[in-house]
């Protein structure tokens, strides 16, 4: 019997460019690269989402040819789906937002699919804390985790909301500048230490191109970001982390602190094949060699050997 993730998050288009190329609308959202992530996994995986009667047909197909439940994506008749345009600059960690359309997301009640009430672990795609909230209520049975991602923006405009899905979560993952901002410390060790007295028992602080954190109460664990000869777009990497982590944990059962350093490369490996191409497109590609070969350097990159007196 495979073990279930429910993936509650955003559908979208994107427009996006970088320094090195332009595309003018591709697949997008949390829940979409959080599925497609997850999906190399023997898991069973839903997401449950809002798109517009634009959605097309072809990659409600693609999601479900992945294995990915979609019977909680609610199709808006006449409705758009949610829509977001932007510019990378030059270093890629700095991104202008150009347009943001919500859209059917405006109104957005999930709906979590009766076979799915009991999921193993949930993982809440960035959107509405409300909505993360009304998808949490509808959860019969306690998961093993829940795990939360979220922004700034929702800090800015939704913290009392935010502040009660975070009290219920067992694992929260934001940046590194999130975690600053969430906590008012610079520190990200006093930063993780207040989150932790917040509610989540883990709290893994991403820092793009330098890694990924994971604290539980005294134990950190640090991750390195592979090297890449190569990088085209950041869309979606905190996502593809997020499914990698998840995916991982949910088909191995074990959430114990020592397995999520494992599922922490895992999703690490995951943000590194979807930066390599706009969008989706690598992510949707990656074969069981390319993944074993990836963690393979990730290995060899942090073996050493060294004599202790």
């Amino acid at each position: 019997m495979k073990y279930k993730l429910l993936v509650v998050g955003t559908m979208a288009y994107d427009a996006i460019e970088t320094p090195f190329g332009k595309v003018d609308k591709i697949l997008g959202g949390a829940a979409t690269y959080i599925g497609l992530a997850a999906s190399s996994f023997s898991i069973d995986c839903a997401v449950v989402s809002v798109v517009g009667e634009d959605f097309e047909k072809e990659h409600l197909a693609l999601l479900k040819d992945k294995g990915i439940d979609v019977s909680g994506v609610e199709i808006v008749p006449g409705g758009e789906t949610f829509f977001w345009s932007g510019r990378y600059h030059n270093d890629l960690n700095t991104r202008t937002t150009l347009d943001t359309r919500l859209n059917v997301l405006e109104n957005f009640d999930p709906k979590i699919p009766d076979h799915f009430f009991t999921p193993d672990i949930v993982m809440l795609g960035n959107l509405s804390p409300d909505v993360q909230l009304a998808a949490l209520t509808q959860i019969k049975n306690k998961p093993k985790l829940v795990v939360l991602d979220t922004m700034n923006f929702w800090m800015d405009h939704a913290r009392e909301s935010l502040d009660k899905v975070i009290a219920k979560v067992d694992v929260i993952s934001i940046n590194d500048e999130e975690a600053r901002q969430l906590t008012d410390q610079y520190s990200l060790v006093k930063a993780a230490q207040m989150i932790h007295e917040m509610g989540p028992k883990y709290v893994i602080i991403k820092k793009g191109e330098h890694g990924a954190l994971l604290f539980h109460n005294n134990e950190i664990f640090c991750a390195p970001a592979l090297p890449l000869e190569e990088v085209f777009d950041p869309t979606g990497a905190g996502d593809s982390f997020a499914g990698g982590f998840t995916g991982y944990l949910t088909q191995t059962g074990d959430i114990s602190f020592s397995n999520m350093k494992s599922a922490i490369i895992y999703g690490s490996a995951m943000a590194s094949f979807t930066v390599e191409k706009f969008g989706t497109e690598n992510l949707v590609n990656v074969s069981h060699q390319a993944m074993s070969d990836r963690l393979k350097a990730f290995k060899e990159l942090t073996t050493f050997e060294i004599e202790l007196e």
